[in-house]
């Protein structure tokens, strides 16, 4: 078959000779994969699979899920289809295929034609029994209509939570694997290493057409690994000091941005480790290199967004540290995993401060998702800090989000040194009275004022002067009640309402608290350590900041509309007042400065729908491509675009692509330069061409 464009692959062929087909599995696994006895619980996974039933299996990280579908894929004719997330989750696996002597390949990206005719040649000719694919490769006609003709047998679906994870936000060709399993007629074998009962819920509904499979939990404990979190105080300091007394040892420092990535690691590099970066706006070869520099170099430190993760199967990683909060417990769950994977002991250490959980609620109140899914996805933000503030063993409370009942831990740092704790339940009362009296319509910034008696305009103005809770909590400082409020959302006593742009909303196990039925139990240790720190001057409070982010969204989308540069819709401090005042018709609008009376015309009522709830516009040419992967592509390349506007110095004259040509380049895709070229024209190539060829290639 020739080569075309849809089939652009990564081969790695091994020799196998045609209808040698072993059968016991016990055999194949000695003279395979070289192991004398299967790990607790493969067994009954290999036998339901190779029995074609469909299966769910969550079994834990370092678990050896991977054998419990290549090894079935051998004892049966025909060709198993494995849809992977990352190119490098791929290509390792198929390399240790090759390894072992098993005739795999992998459809991705970046081989030659050659490479390509090969890996069908023996599609076709019946030798090749396990072939990986992205989803978005199967979301192609072509590749669909191919999968007919190919012999194909089985599916699965290796990293199977990002079904959930990413089918809403990043890589919707995950919602349509469902489809292809009914269309094939062949039974689909669905694997993860974290899924809560949620997750499991949505994988159950998309892969399995709602139909129950054979499910195996498999146990999400790791005793191994040392389990430790610590509020930031300095964290390059921090960072620098445990590093330090683990000198010599591999290990994964991750980032929340890719700029601390750079910093820290030279931070490392200059105290005299062995370090290096990663993260997805790097050249795709440098990204190849650090990767193989940490599968071969003993000692190595990557310090990296979490595009380093799936993917990284190295045994004898022996901590992993977070330099900010992940992003929920799953993903906490999913990179400490990475760690201790040969059995070892191994560590991980976690920071947490205010700034991450702006960072991850701003993360969540701007992205595509429903308001079913922002709320769930707070709830899961909400897990991990409880996680970071539990009061007892850490092991203990991650294993009870998952449903696995309690363990003999004394391996994590609240079984080493317990916390001192206090009875918070009248300071939990106030905040929840403060919450309930206010009508659930505030953040915690304003909260607090209430409950330290601060007489601010905005207090006054809402006749918040007059409530029973002000100036009941002076008894503790901001920053200790800011800490009191972390601590309740990791309760989940309260959650951030998308709705009502960070407004708190009471959660119903806080109501036995308010009726006083229960007590409540919290850490003194956390609410001590909580001081001031220098930080960053920002243009809003937190109490305003996701309705800035949401007005600045708003801005975005009409700028592009218009083809100007955003200031040219309203500048920030136009819409720092926005969010300040909250206007909430078009005569409280005209009194912002900045608003004349044309600006009022054009776009008043497009900025009120933000402030007041209303449901969210779109570009015409978002909109019509709005639920495919074209219109996630759209948004990735829409923020590179605006990080260029005025070039990378921000030096340069305003350029911009119009929305018809962002959609251009989201639906055809382009490979190299001189496709961009073809689509924008030179001048914008030249801007913005690397950029955008980042974005498709980090999408698969």
């Amino acid at each position: 078959m020739p080569a075309n464009s849809l089939y652009v692959t990564q081969v790695y062929r091994a020799k196998q000779p045609a209808g040698k087909l072993m059968k016991k599995p016990k055999t194949l696994l000695r003279d395979i994969f070289g192991f004398d006895e299967f790990r607790p619980g493969q067994r009954e996974i290999i036998d339901a699979v190779s029995s074609k039933k469909n299966v769910l299996a969550i079994m834990p990280t370092g678990g050896g899920k991977s054998l419990c579908f290549q090894l079935p894929a051998l004892m049966s004719e025909g060709l198993t289809v494995v849809i992977s997330p990352l190119i490098a989750l791929m290509r390792d696996q198929v390399r240790g295929l090759q390894a072992a002597g098993v005739a795999a390949g992998a459809l991705t990206s970046g081989n030659t034609e050659d490479e390509t005719d090969s890996v069908f040649s023996e599609i076709y000719a019946g030798t090749l029994k396990i072939l990986y694919v992205a989803p978005e490769r199967l979301a192609s006609s072509a590749m669909q209509s191919a999968l007919f003709r190919f012999n194909v047998t089985s599916l699965v679906v290796d990293e199977a939570h990002c079904v959930s994870q990413w089918g809403h936000d990043f890589r919707p060709d995950y919602l349509r694997i469902g489809e292809l399993r009914k269309s094939l007629g062949v039974p689909l074998a669905a694997f993860t290493a974290t899924a809560d009962k949620e997750t499991r819920k949505e994988i159950t509904e998309r892969l399995f057409d709602g139909v129950v499979p054979k499910v195996f939990l498999h146990g999400f404990d790791r005793p191994n690994i040392y389990l430790s979190f610590a509020v930031k105080d300095n964290p390059r300091r921090q960072i620098l000091e445990f590093v330090s007394h683990r000198k010599g040892q591999p290990g994964i420092i991750y980032c929340g941005t890719r700029a601390k990535t750079e910093t820290i690691a030279k931070a490392l590099k200059e105290a005299g480790h062995s370090t290096c970066y990663y993260h997805g706006g790097m050249p795709a070869e440098e990204r190849r290199l650090v990767e193989n520099r940490f599968a071969v170099e003993d000692g190595l430190i990557v310090v990296a967004t979490v595009a380093f993760g799936m993917g990284i199967d190295k045994p004898d990683i022996r901590w992993v540290a977070h330099a900010d909060l992940p992003k929920s417990i799953e993903s906490f769950y999913q990179e400490i995993g990475r760690a201790g994977r040969d059995g070892g002991p191994a560590e991980t250490y976690t920071l947490y401060g205010q700034e991450d959980i702006r960072l991850r609620r701003s993360q969540i109140d701007e992205g595509l998702a429903t308001f079913e899914r922002k709320s769930a996805d707070h709830g899961r933000l909400n897990a991990l800090l409880g996680l970071a503030e539990a009061l007892d063993c850490r092991r203990n409370a991650l294993l009870k989000y998952f449903g696995e009942s309690d363990v003999e831990c004394g391996n994590c740092d609240l079984c080493e040194k317990p916390p001192e704790k206090f009875d918070a339940t009248q300071a939990v009362r106030k905040a929840l009275s403060a919450i309930l009296r206010t009508d659930e319509y505030f953040g915690a910034g304003h909260l607090i004022d209430i409950l330290l008696g601060n007489e601010t305009d905005k207090v006054l103005s809402n006749g918040h002067k007059s409530l029973p809770t002000f100036g009941v909590g002076k008894d503790f400082s901001r920053i200790k009640w800011q800490a009191i409020f972390r601590q309740m959302m990791g309760h989940d006593f309260i959650r951030p309402d998308p709705n009502r742009h960070g407004a708190l909303r009471i959660m119903v196990n806080a109501l036995p608290i308010l009726r006083d039925e229960e007590s409540v139990t919290l850490r003194m240790d956390t609410v001590k350590l909580a001081k001031s720190s220098p930080r960053i001057k920002m243009l809003v409070s937190d109490e305003e900041m996701p309705l800035f982010s949401a007005l600045k969204a708003r801005r975005r989308e009409l700028a592009e509309t218009a083809g100007v540069p955003a200031y040219i819709i309203f500048n920030d401090k136009t819409l720092v007042e926005m969010a300040q005042k909250r206007p909430t018709n078009l005569d409280e609008m005209a009194q912002i400065n900045g608003v004349g009376a044309k600006k009022l015309e054009n776009f008043g009522n497009a900025f009120l729908e933000v402030i007041t709830g209303k449901t969210e516009q779109l570009h015409p040419s978002r909109r019509k491509i709005a639920g495919e992967q074209e219109g996630i592509l759209y948004d990735l390349l829409l923020e590179a675009q605006n990080k260029l506007i005025r070039g990378e110095r921000g030096l340069d004259k305003p350029m911009s692509c119009s929305a018809s040509l962002l959609v251009k380049v989201a639906k055809r895709k382009p490979d190299n330069m001189e496709k961009i070229s073809q689509i924008l024209g030179e001048r914008k190539a030249n801007r913005f061409g690397s950029a955008f060829l980042d974005v498709l290639i980090e999408a698969g």
